[in-house]
């Protein structure tokens, strides 16, 4: 009777839903916000390319890559709820400090040419509509220094999210440029496997998918958000929504553009947040080309700001263990981890203000991140079978599946640094 009661009073009903929701909204966002990240402007940019120079054979990639990055991510997940530590921490304790300086070492040099690009990216949108990257890089630099600033990691992470959820507007692409669904399907089932610049493309968005400091980002989030392991499904959905929101976008990009620019054969090379808007204007009109690529672009690059710096902000001060919270207001005891936040994008704007030989270092930092990952995803499948209970530990088919896959973008992460290196 109790039940029936409760069903049929609308109030008791609608306090149980925003209890649910409150609780949804405890738990999830660490995966939702590091795989926005994911998709900053160079990302999105090689999925332009990839879909201007090969048309629809460049979905089925983006595809087989959702489960790839869903496994890497899922591990963080496990890792830093039933441990409690961070990445950098997990490192240093399990496989010594010279690891541990390793890593951190290389994160701090991959975080910094993240920023690079995500500041470019920036100046890029603000550039497109008449305004200097003297404007917009302070703004953005003060605007993500302020964020994390408010004492809560929670609100940093919401902030992050609601920036981030800025790349949907590029789904209005969609619908003025109406793509051909019988092509789509046919690009489906079409491997151009013997070109090697087709190859070369999927080893770029291969090697773009799983990020060293998305690892570092996740894993500290959950620790910093406090979960408790009654939280891991929920998380686990959490990233698994986020895994295919981020993916969604990238193949938004492809079709978009193998829609309109590869449709149409001959185009000038796509670089720039300008050759991306310049490229679709003809099919969309300038304004609407401008708008979507501006907005989903500046989203992207923000929110992905953020998360690199904090990734390895949290990474370096995990390694030299120093207090590393955001839920703690600037003070003398975590001074060190603010100042390292807070230089990460100083740094990083003024590199991008000064124009220093960007476009050779952003070839230093793809090859470094090539040589990163089969580090990262090594020390992450290690730490998941020595850091974890058995309880916790991946078992049978899955754990063969998960190393399996991981091998994979090792391998084509390794691949990319041969051509990348003939390109330098």
């Amino acid at each position: 009777m109790k039940e029936k009661e409760l069903l049929m009073d609308p109030v008791a009903t609608d306090s149980n839903i925003a209890e649910k929701v409150g609780h949804w909204l405890k738990i999830w966002g660490p995966g939702l916000i590091v795989m926005l990240a994911d998709t900053d402007a160079g990302c999105l940019i090689t999925a332009a390319q990839s879909g201007a120079q090969w048309g629809y054979a460049m979905v089925l990639p983006q595809i087989l890559l959702i489960p790839i990055l869903y496994m890497a991510q899922e591990m963080t997940v496990r890792l830093g709820i039933v441990t409690g530590k961070g990445h950098g921490e997990l490192i240093r304790e399990n496989f010594g400090k010279g690891w541990a300086w390793l890593s951190a070492g290389t994160l701090a040099v991959s975080s910094i040419g993240a920023l690079l690009t995500e500041f470019v990216g920036v100046a890029g949108v603000g550039e497109l509509f008449g305004i200097s990257k003297w404007i917009t890089i302070p703004i953005a630099t003060v605007l993500l220094i302020g964020i994390a600033f408010s004492g809560s990691y929670r609100r940093t992470e919401r902030a992050g999210v609601i920036i981030g959820l800025a790349e949907l507007a590029f789904i209005g692409a969609v619908f003025l440029i109406h793509p051909n669904t019988s092509d789509m399907i046919q690009g489906l089932f079409t491997v151009p496997w013997q070109h090697s610049s087709y190859i070369y493309l999927v080893a770029a968005n291969v090697g773009a998918v799983v990020m060293p400091w998305m690892i570092f980002y996740q894993q500290s989030a959950v620790v910093d958000k406090q979960l408790t392991t009654d939280s891991i499904k929920k998380e686990k959905h959490d990233t698994l929504v986020g895994t295919f929101m981020t993916q969604g976008i990238m193949i938004l990009f492809v079709v978009v553009f193998a829609a309109t620019v590869g449709s149409h054969g001959n185009h000038a090379p796509l670089n720039t947040v300008g050759d991306l808007a310049s490229a679709l204007s003809p099919f969309m009109g300038v304004f609407n080309s401008k708008l979507l690529v501006g907005v989903s672009l500046l989203g992207g690059s923000l929110v992905a700001a953020l998360v690199v710096a904090l990734a390895g902000t949290w990474g370096i001060t995990e390694v030299l263990n120093w207090k590393h919270s955001l839920n703690e207001l600037f003070d003398r005891k975590n001074m060190g981890f603010y100042i390292i936040y807070c230089l990460a994008h100083i740094v990083g704007a003024v590199l991008v203000l000064a124009n220093v030989q960007l476009v050779a270092m952003a070839v230093a930092v793809e090859v470094m991140n090539a040589l990163l990952l089969p580090i990262v995803l090594g020390l992450l499948l290690m730490l998941e079978a020595k850091a974890l209970p058995k309880k916790y530990q991946m078992h049978g088919f899955y754990k063969y599946l998960v190393t399996s896959l991981c091998l994979v973008v090792m391998a084509f992460g390794l691949y990319m640094v041969g051509p990348t290196t003939g390109l330098w």
